[in-house]
C-alpha cells in the first residue's frame, strides 16, 4: 500500500495526489513496476527500511506492507 509519510504523519496518497497535475487519472500517484514515476529515490538510511521517494511536490511516499 502507497503512503505519504511526513514528519508526524501517515497519509493515503489520495489527500495530496488529488491535486497533482502528475498524478493519475484517479488522483493516485503513478507508481509503475515498483517504483514512482513522478519522484526521485531516497537513499536509504537503514537496510530494512523500505525504499523511500520525494514526489514532486516534496512528499516522501513509500510503499509499506
Amino acid at each position: 500500500m502507497l503512503v505519504i509519510v511526513t514528519e508526524d504523519q501517515i497519509l493515503p496518497p489520495q489527500t495530496v495526489c488529488q491535486t497533482c497535475v502528475l498524478a493519475d487519472r484517479s488522483g493516485k500517484p503513478r507508481w509503475r513496476q515498483g517504483r514512482l514515476c513522478c519522484g526521485r529515490l531516497l537513499q536509504r538510511t537503514q537496510e530494512q527500511l523500505p525504499l523511500q521517494y520525494q514526489c514532486q511536490m516534496g512528499f516522501r511516499v513509500t510503499n509499506v506492507e
